[in-house]
């Protein structure tokens, strides 16, 4: 039975997000693949991310499967009462804006959680409430100010990490208070509001360096800098210029690595017998390996790390992924269709939720919509007329 035709976890539940860019929209994917309704509140010219060029290009079709979109001009006295509406039938409310924004319309937890008192409703911020609060964050910001840009980077070099970690994670971790607080409200009857942070979000990332530090003392220094736990754990260039991870983890899998590679003299060197004796010559040992591996190619080293069981992995790019037997092969890549700008109707492929439930994919139900593709469906829900929502959408109040 394909995951399609059962019956996913939060069938049933109603979500509203009001939401942009990447951490709240990440909530509202969660709660979508799990199967909820999500119904993606946007301003009547569209989600801004929908257009963006770059880095963000993939934004608002990665993060916006399974929901439906209504378009809503909440300066609009019309637009603003279909929002409340809307909120009065929801089991969870998302949003993402700075503070206050969304208690300037009523549409905080303090009026909706009023409204509707078995409402979740799921604040993104920046910070949890602190000193902190009313800053402006972003991905970048929390990585530099919260010691992950710094782990990163090389000495005096901080860098951010290759993706939104921090968005990402902080809607899965709002997603994770959502779905708790459902569970709660089973028992209660109550609702309640959640909230998920970036700035703690990284911070938990980083946790694991903080208590090296105070149990060790020593503070972590940054990953491309780091003693090494192991001394055959790194990057090799090889024939042709290509790049692979490999590692030996053990003083078994240093034998298996010897044996595989016909390095005898290595493993009989007395001085290389322990793990700790190869960390302590680990400069001296990776030069030699280095050398010695020069004129392997990397589909022969993967070909041997693979048969032997060993730590190996190929140097890949983003878009090489698209052609990964095994993401191919268990069904990790879905087709979409794309909503927006000069590809709009075509089809492309996302990565899915990374779990299965029964053995299955959670898969595409809906493809990340057009805006306002479902403003008039949900309004005729809500109670609205066929003249009234004319009107509004003549009043300029929906799109």
């Amino acid at each position: 039975m394909s995951t399609e035709a059962k019956r996913l976890p939060l069938a049933g539940i109603r979500v509203v997000e009001f939401t942009h860019m990447v951490m709240g929209p990440t909530c509202g994917m969660v709660l979508a693949d799990l199967g909820a309704e999500v119904i993606k509140v946007e301003p009547i010219e569209g989600d801004r991310t929908r257009h963006l060029l770059g880095a963000g290009a993939g934004f608002f079709p990665m993060f916006n499967r399974n929901k439906k979109s209504i378009a809503l001009d909440l300066r609009n006295p019309q637009g603003l009462e279909a929002a409340l509406r809307l909120c009065a039938t929801a089991d969870v409310v998302a949003q993402n804006f700075r503070p206050g924004t969304m208690d300037k319309y009523s549409l905080g937890y303090a009026a909706l959680g009023k409204l509707n008192p078995r409402l979740v409703y799921v604040n993104h911020t920046g910070f949890l409430p602190g000193p902190y609060e009313h800053r402006t964050a972003l991905d970048e910001v929390v990585q530099m100010m919260g010691g992950l840009a710094y782990m990163t980077g090389r000495p005096g070099d901080p860098l951010r990490a290759g993706t939104s970690v921090n968005d990402i994670m902080g809607g899965m971790f709002g997603a994770i208070g959502a779905i708790a607080a459902l569970m709660q409200r089973a028992e209660t009857g109550q609702g309640q509001e959640v909230q998920s942070a970036l700035f703690e979000n990284n911070v938990f990332l980083v946790g694991q360096h903080m208590l090296q530090y105070a149990i060790t003392g020593q503070a972590a220094a940054p990953m491309p800098e780091r003693i090494s736990a192991w001394a055959l754990y790194d990057v090799f260039t090889v024939k042709d210029g290509e790049q692979i991870f490999l590692a030996a983890v053990s003083d078994a899998q240093w034998k298996t690595f010897c044996d595989a590679l016909g390095f005898d003299d290595l493993k009989a060197d007395a001085t290389l017998q322990t793990n700790n004796d190869r960390v302590r010559l680990r400069p001296t040992l990776l030069a030699e390996l280095r050398t010695r591996l020069a004129d392997r190619s990397a589909a022969e080293l993967s070909a041997i790390f693979e048969a032997r069981g060993l730590p190996f992995a190929p140097i890949t790019r983003p878009e090489d992924l698209y052609a990964d037997p095994h993401l191919n092969a268990t069904g990790g890549l879905a087709d979409i269709r794309l909503p927006d700008g000069e590809r709009a109707g075509e089809m492309a492929q996302t990565t899915l939720f990374p779990i299965t439930l029964g053995g299955e994919r959670l898969g595409v139900r809906l493809h990340p919509p057009t805006l306002g593709e479902h403003t008039r469906e949900l309004l005729a829900e809500l109670g609205y007329a066929g003249a009234q929502v004319d009107a509004m959408h003549a009043d300029a109040a929906i799109a």
